[in-house]
Protein backbone atom coordinates (compact mmCIF):
# COMPACT_ATOMS: atom_id res chain seq x y z
CA UNK A 1 0.00 0.00 0.00
CA UNK A 2 1.30 3.46 -0.87
CA UNK A 3 2.17 5.69 2.02
CA UNK A 4 -0.19 8.57 2.61
CA UNK A 5 0.72 12.14 3.44
CA UNK A 6 -1.50 14.06 5.83
CA UNK A 7 -2.41 17.57 4.84
CA UNK A 8 -4.52 20.11 6.70
CA UNK A 9 -6.41 22.40 4.36
CA UNK A 10 -8.55 25.49 4.80
CA UNK A 11 -11.27 25.87 2.21
CA UNK A 12 -13.27 29.06 1.97
CA UNK A 13 -15.06 31.55 -0.20
CA UNK A 14 -17.34 34.57 -0.16
CA UNK A 15 -19.06 34.62 -3.55
CA UNK A 16 -22.31 33.08 -4.73
CA UNK A 17 -23.76 30.08 -2.87
CA UNK A 18 -20.94 29.73 -0.39
CA UNK A 19 -22.12 26.44 1.18
CA UNK A 20 -22.58 24.81 -2.24
CA UNK A 21 -19.07 25.92 -3.21
CA UNK A 22 -17.56 24.30 -0.10
CA UNK A 23 -19.48 21.09 -0.90
CA UNK A 24 -18.16 21.18 -4.47
CA UNK A 25 -14.59 21.80 -3.27
CA UNK A 26 -14.78 18.73 -1.00
CA UNK A 27 -16.12 16.66 -3.93
CA UNK A 28 -13.27 17.85 -6.18
CA UNK A 29 -10.71 17.04 -3.48
CA UNK A 30 -12.12 13.51 -3.20
CA UNK A 31 -12.15 13.08 -7.00
CA UNK A 32 -8.50 14.15 -7.08
CA UNK A 33 -7.60 11.31 -4.73
CA UNK A 34 -7.83 13.17 -1.44
CA UNK A 35 -9.19 11.07 1.42
CA UNK A 36 -11.00 13.52 3.72
CA UNK A 37 -10.45 12.08 7.20
CA UNK A 38 -11.90 14.94 9.25
CA UNK A 39 -13.89 18.07 8.48
CA UNK A 40 -14.62 20.91 10.88
CA UNK A 41 -17.91 22.70 11.21
CA UNK A 42 -18.38 25.62 8.84
CA UNK A 43 -17.54 29.05 10.17
CA UNK A 44 -18.45 32.52 8.99
CA UNK A 45 -16.07 35.41 9.35
CA UNK A 46 -15.65 38.94 8.09
CA UNK A 47 -13.18 39.32 5.24
CA UNK A 48 -9.56 39.59 6.37
CA UNK A 49 -7.27 42.24 4.89
CA UNK A 50 -10.01 43.92 2.85
CA UNK A 51 -13.30 44.50 4.60
CA UNK A 52 -15.39 45.97 1.75
CA UNK A 53 -16.65 42.56 0.61
CA UNK A 54 -19.03 39.79 1.72
CA UNK A 55 -18.28 37.57 4.71
CA UNK A 56 -16.39 34.34 4.12
CA UNK A 57 -17.34 30.79 4.99
CA UNK A 58 -14.37 28.61 5.98
CA UNK A 59 -13.85 24.96 6.86
CA UNK A 60 -10.75 23.01 7.90
CA UNK A 61 -10.10 19.55 6.46
CA UNK A 62 -7.68 16.77 7.35
CA UNK A 63 -6.93 15.09 4.04
CA UNK A 64 -4.71 12.11 3.26
CA UNK A 65 -3.06 12.11 -0.17
CA UNK A 66 -0.47 9.97 -1.92
CA UNK A 67 0.86 13.12 -3.65
CA UNK A 68 3.87 15.03 -2.37
CA UNK A 69 3.41 18.66 -1.34
CA UNK A 70 4.33 20.37 -4.66
CA UNK A 71 2.07 18.01 -6.64
CA UNK A 72 -0.74 18.44 -4.09
CA UNK A 73 -0.47 22.23 -4.40
CA UNK A 74 -0.82 21.95 -8.20
CA UNK A 75 -3.82 19.63 -7.78
CA UNK A 76 -5.52 22.10 -5.42
CA UNK A 77 -4.76 25.08 -7.65
CA UNK A 78 -6.29 23.07 -10.52
CA UNK A 79 -9.45 22.56 -8.45
CA UNK A 80 -9.67 26.30 -7.73
CA UNK A 81 -9.30 27.00 -11.45
CA UNK A 82 -11.91 24.37 -12.41
CA UNK A 83 -14.32 25.98 -9.95
CA UNK A 84 -13.79 29.40 -11.55
CA UNK A 85 -11.29 31.02 -9.22
CA UNK A 86 -9.47 33.96 -10.75
CA UNK A 87 -6.45 35.27 -8.86
CA UNK A 88 -6.96 38.95 -9.48
CA UNK A 89 -6.27 40.84 -6.28
CA UNK A 90 -4.66 40.02 -2.99
CA UNK A 91 -7.33 39.60 -0.28
CA UNK A 92 -10.05 40.13 -2.90
CA UNK A 93 -13.39 38.30 -3.07
CA UNK A 94 -13.15 34.69 -4.19
CA UNK A 95 -15.37 31.86 -5.33
CA UNK A 96 -13.12 29.32 -3.63
CA UNK A 97 -9.81 29.34 -1.84
CA UNK A 98 -7.99 26.14 -0.89
CA UNK A 99 -4.92 26.65 1.28
CA UNK A 100 -2.49 24.05 2.56
CA UNK A 101 -1.95 24.91 6.21
CA UNK A 102 0.23 21.92 7.13
CA UNK A 103 1.64 18.93 5.25
CA UNK A 104 2.85 16.10 7.51
CA UNK A 105 5.41 17.73 9.77
CA UNK A 106 7.09 19.39 6.82
CA UNK A 107 8.75 22.77 6.69
CA UNK A 108 8.88 23.88 3.06
CA UNK A 109 10.18 27.24 1.88
CA UNK A 110 9.90 27.52 -1.89
CA UNK A 111 8.86 30.45 -4.07
CA UNK A 112 5.49 28.82 -4.85
CA UNK A 113 4.94 26.94 -1.61
CA UNK A 114 5.44 27.80 2.04
CA UNK A 115 4.42 25.18 4.62
CA UNK A 116 3.30 25.67 7.32
CA UNK A 117 1.16 28.50 5.98
CA UNK A 118 3.17 31.59 7.05
CA UNK A 119 0.21 33.54 8.45
CA UNK A 120 -1.77 30.84 10.25
CA UNK A 121 -0.85 32.02 13.76
CA UNK A 122 -2.29 35.47 12.92
CA UNK A 123 -5.60 34.31 11.49
CA UNK A 124 -8.41 33.32 13.82
CA UNK A 125 -10.55 32.26 10.82
CA UNK A 126 -7.99 29.51 10.07
CA UNK A 127 -7.09 28.56 13.65
CA UNK A 128 -10.70 28.21 14.89
CA UNK A 129 -11.83 25.46 12.49
CA UNK A 130 -8.39 23.80 12.61
CA UNK A 131 -8.46 23.72 16.41
CA UNK A 132 -11.75 21.84 16.22
CA UNK A 133 -10.21 18.93 14.27
CA UNK A 134 -6.54 19.08 15.36
CA UNK A 135 -6.17 20.92 18.69
CA UNK A 136 -2.94 19.13 19.62
CA UNK A 137 -1.25 19.39 16.22
CA UNK A 138 2.14 21.01 16.79
CA UNK A 139 3.25 23.82 14.49
CA UNK A 140 6.68 22.54 13.35
CA UNK A 141 8.23 26.02 13.22
CA UNK A 142 6.66 27.66 16.27
CA UNK A 143 6.64 24.50 18.42
CA UNK A 144 3.17 25.23 19.79
CA UNK A 145 -0.13 23.39 19.45
CA UNK A 146 -3.02 24.80 17.43
CA UNK A 147 -4.92 25.22 20.71
CA UNK A 148 -2.06 27.32 22.14
CA UNK A 149 -1.79 29.40 18.96
CA UNK A 150 -5.54 30.08 19.03
CA UNK A 151 -5.38 31.12 22.70
CA UNK A 152 -2.55 33.55 21.87
CA UNK A 153 -3.99 34.84 18.58
CA UNK A 154 -4.45 38.62 18.56
CA UNK A 155 -6.72 38.68 15.47
CA UNK A 156 -9.99 40.29 16.59
CA UNK A 157 -12.19 39.33 13.62
CA UNK A 158 -15.19 37.39 14.90
CA UNK A 159 -15.48 33.78 13.75
CA UNK A 160 -18.84 32.13 14.26
CA UNK A 161 -19.91 28.55 13.68
CA UNK A 162 -22.91 28.36 11.37
CA UNK A 163 -23.17 24.68 10.47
Amino acid sequence: MESMNISYLLIGGNQGDRLARLDAARDHIRMAGGDIRLASAIYETAAWGRTDQPDFLNQALKVATSQDAPAWLLTLLGIEEKMGRLRQEKYGPRIIDIDILFFNNSIIREPQLTIPHPEIQNRRFALTPLEEIAPLLIHPVLGKSIRELLAECTDTLAVKQIK
